[in-house]
């Protein structure tokens, strides 16, 4: 499988507790702006296309696309289609793929969602985050309620599927703030819906604000009381976690992140987007000419390594624009992959899905026996005593406690395998 996702870094505006990387002026030099960045990130695209021919990469039509952010919705819908446009003439998309943009609730309405659907967007994923007032001015969110209902109201009309995120654990919100948020989510008929803990940064306006004590500091304690209000209301309502956090109706949930936690290739485009391929071959760079086009902090893997790698592009727009319009796959660095890191990844992105960890495949993977065999058994055993995993066939599941101390039994499965 394959998967493109297309990083769009402009914002309206920075929320409090936002650290991804985006901007909020309209024209960041270097020619990277609102108004051309839909012809760098295709310019880009074809030198991530060149770059995958150099390497032996051939990648079947994508299953899927997603459109992040920031807020791709900031751009005209005709920007975004054109951008997809370019993915089907370079890797071709695959009938029925899953085509998602991410989306403000302030920056969409019924036209401009109507024309994604006209141009080939199969999904669209609303930043809903809450359905309090006061949470959402705490987290600095500038939509309402009612804008969240409209947008997704129009997508249905439009024949799009929804998707909402949530966010718990902001300063100030109660338990039955949260049970309104989810209920809500609920009542809109969305039938998939995120929910993530919030992770507060030390460098955002929120970090800030609780370190001077403006504001409580999340508690784990009350994160987890507001998972399982999620777990439970969202379960019977008839959506069922496929992931620690997300939970859909079933033939409703996100191929695309299902594509990240089953380790597919994917091309990441745009400033800060990292890519992965399982299967890399040594470039015949011929000409010095061609070494010297290497990506800059690129190690020489780009022209002799093989195997699986994980690239990152330039995080700011000047940069990254300026060395795509110089000719250049415009990475800021890479990395191989180990084996162990491989098997590392298996273990932890297995032991986040309801579909579980396959212990067969991981011990073909160990190729292990004996007192390895007994250690990884026992080790297995003890987390299902403990509550926090159970079998299905060959096949290892976080319990609900398990999800809520994923960390932990992730922790333990490597030290059961000798990691």
């Amino acid at each position: 499988m394959f998967e493109v996702y297309v990083h769009v870094p402009f914002c309206l505006r920075r929320c409090g507790y936002c650290d991804f990387n985006t901007y909020t002026a309209v024209d960041l030099g270097g020619g990277a702006s609102r108004g051309n960045y839909a012809a760098i990130t295709i310019r880009e695209m074809r030198l991530v296309r060149d770059w995958q021919e150099r390497h032996g990469i051939a990648e079947p039509p994508a299953s899927t696309v997603f459109f992040g952010g920031g807020t791709p919705t900031i751009l005209p819908a005709d920007d975004l289609i054109a951008i997809l446009n370019a993915i089907r003439e370079l890797w071709g998309v695959e009938d029925g793929a899953e085509i998602t943009t991410e989306a403000n609730p302030d920056t969409v309405d019924a036209a401009t969602i109507r024309a994604l659907a006209d141009g080939g967007f199969t999904r669209v994923s609303f930043g809903m985050q809450s359905a309090v007032p006061h949470v959402l001015r705490t987290l600095d969110r500038t939509h309402t309620p009612a804008n969240v209902e409209a947008g997704v109201r129009a997508a249905g009309a439009a024949g799009l599927r929804s998707s909402v995120d949530l966010i718990y654990g902001a300063p100030g919100e109660g338990l039955e703030d949260w049970r309104t948020s989810v209920r809500t989510a609920i009542d809109l008929g969305a039938n998939h819906i995120s929910a993530y803990a919030l992770t507060v940064e030390p460098t955002t306006k929120m970090g800030r604000q609780i370190a001077a004590g403006v504001l409580p500091k999340p508690d784990d304690d009350d994160e987890a009381a507001k998972y399982e209000i999620a777990d439970e209301l969202f379960s019977a309502a008839g959506l069922q976690w496929y992931e620690i956090s997300n939970w859909a109706r079933p033939g409703y949930e996100s191929r695309h992140n299902l594509g990240y936690w089953r380790n597919v290739d994917w091309a990441g485009i745009g400033p800060g987007a990292h890519s992965h391929y399982n299967r890399v071959e040594p470039a015949s760079c011929r000409s010095e000419s061609e070494r010297s086009a290497r990506p800059h902090g690129s190690s020489p893997q780009d022209c002799d390594a093989h195997g699986a790698i994980r690239s990152w592009d330039l995080a700011h727009p000047r940069l990254w624009s300026e060395r795509v319009n110089a000719g250049q796959v415009p990475w800021a660095g890479s990395e191989s992959i180990t084996p162990m890191e491989a098997l590392e990844e298996t273990i932890m992105l297995g032991l986040r899905l309801r579909e579980g960890l396959d212990l067969m495949a991981l011990r073909t993977s160990l190729d292990i026996g004996g007192t390895s065999s007994a250690a990884l058994d026992a080790g297995v055993a003890e987390l299902e005593r403990e509550g926090l995993v159970e079998r299905r066939g060959s096949r290892l599941i976080p319990t609900l406690r398990g999800r809520l101390l994923n960390d932990a039994v992730i922790e333990r499965m490597f030290d059961c395998c000798g990691l």
